[in-house]
């Protein structure tokens, strides 16, 4: 008894660093044949404010890990220097699954994973910071859904990440509140960001390229969460979304057509400025009402006061995708203007034009085309009904949402 005691307090010795009085704890792992064992221990023995410190070279993991202590931190020696490789996974969801608040995950990569690479479930105040996932085999559908994937929490900052080859979304906040996403690239999946069922976000200063779509925002029916509104996106990179729909049948994004820079969909009081659009060969920016049928009463499916203004447009809509795509130029011609709309409202705002503060406005003075498709009365009566391409009809503007502030940024 004597031995295994002694050898017990020799493996915690093993992995605690003896701090300063005062010091958070930390926890050293290192990449080894028994790496894995001693990083799912350290997640279920880190005291909530400690650190756990992966240190430089690949983990060969078959399961997925798993942390639900409030307050630790999570980090690597960098995203392309600590690799956490599901190569060989057998078991497990997704890479990794944070349950607890106040969680930090920084400066580490995880690969092939199974399923989502990173899930955070009801965890408050998290932070990611320098992860990235990746699919190394490129766009796949066998890929997982999710690169990074924050739901059902309030108060995500996701800052300087990078996810490659998501079946889904790269970057996904859902049913969430108090969002920032920033500085981060996201690239070969199908929808690079996606803010859906969430409010109160601020998506800016990241680069959304060769992806099925740039960026999106949603609303869908029939979730916890729904009345998704308040969204800025602005300063953004969205060029060159050129890559093949690739999403398993099935999925909500299997709709969306290659050379989508950023989408609207269903959502209220979403603001698009600043950003630049290029090679996007379907469309620029799409505003859409939910196009399917849906058993929700409380569910609104036309998209609200979105207001987009000074954007840079270049080269776009020559190469419209897919039955959205051939949809649209049929109506407009090729190329699609840079700003599409379907026009779908309620019956009842055919006459009468909707409120000021739930219209669509643009005002793009550096210019862009656009084009309201009418999309109810060019199906009814096709004869009688053209889109509407004079934007000077859309010019106005709305009070902007104020930016997103986080409680891990004021520290």
């Amino acid at each position: 008894m004597f031995h295994s005691l002694l050898a017990t307090v020799c493996v915690s010795f093993a992995l605690l660093a003896i701090s300063p009085a005062g010091a958070e704890p930390v926890t050293y792992i290192d990449p080894g044949p028994d790496a894995a064992e001693k990083l799912q221990e350290a997640l279920i023995l880190a005291e909530p404010g400690s650190t756990i410190f992966m240190r430089a070279g690949s983990y060969d993991l078959a399961d997925g890990l798993s942390l639900d202590i409030e307050g630790v931190t999570l980090k690597g020696a960098g995203m392309d220097q600590t690799i956490l490789s599901y190569a060989n996974q057998v078991g497990g969801g997704e890479g990794l699954l944070v349950t607890a608040p106040g969680v930090t995950l920084e400066d580490f990569a995880i690969e092939d994973s199974k399923g989502d690479g990173v899930k955070s479930k009801a965890a408050d105040n998290i932070t990611y910071r320098r992860v990235r996932v990746t699919w190394t085999g490129g766009p796949d559908e066998n890929n997982g859904a999710y690169g990074i994937y924050p739901v059902e929490s309030k108060n995500i900052l996701i800052e300087d990440c990078e996810v490659s080859g998501a079946s889904d979304a790269g970057i996904y906040v859902g049913q969430s509140e108090n969002i920032i996403v920033r500085n981060s690239l996201v690239q070969y999946s199908v929808a690079g960001i996606e803010i859906e069922n969430s409010r109160n976000a601020d998506v800016y200063g990241n680069t959304a390229t060769h992806n099925t779509g740039g960026i999106l925002v949603f609303d869908l029916p029939n979730l916890p969460v729904m009345g998704g509104r308040s969204v800025r996106v602005f300063d953004n990179m969205v060029a060159d979304n050129d890559t093949p729909n690739f999403a398993p049948e099935g999925n909500m994004v299997g709709m969306v057509a290659k050379g989508t820079g950023i989408m609207v969909m269903a959502n209220r009081d979403v603001h698009i400025f600043n950003n630049t659009l290029k090679n996007n060969g379907t469309v620029q920016v799409l505003i859409a009402t939910f196009p399917e049928s849906y058993d929700d009463d409380n569910y609104y499916p036309h998209p609200r006061a979105v207001v987009i203004r000074d954007n840079t447009y270049e080269n776009g809509g020559g190469d419209p995708d897919g039955e959205v795509g051939t949809l649209i130029a049929g109506l407009t011609g090729k190329p699609v203007p840079d700003i599409v709309w379907d026009g779908v409202v309620p019956l009842t705002e055919w006459v009468t034009w909707t409120s000021d503060e739930d219209r669509i406005y643009i005002d793009e003075p550096g210019g862009a085309t656009f084009a309201n498709l009418h999309m109810i009365q060019n199906t009814l009566y096709p004869w009688t009904t053209s889109p509407d391409r004079d934007v000077a009809d859309y010019v106005g503007s709305l009070p902007e949402p104020k930016p997103v502030s986080l409680p891990q940024l004021e520290k």
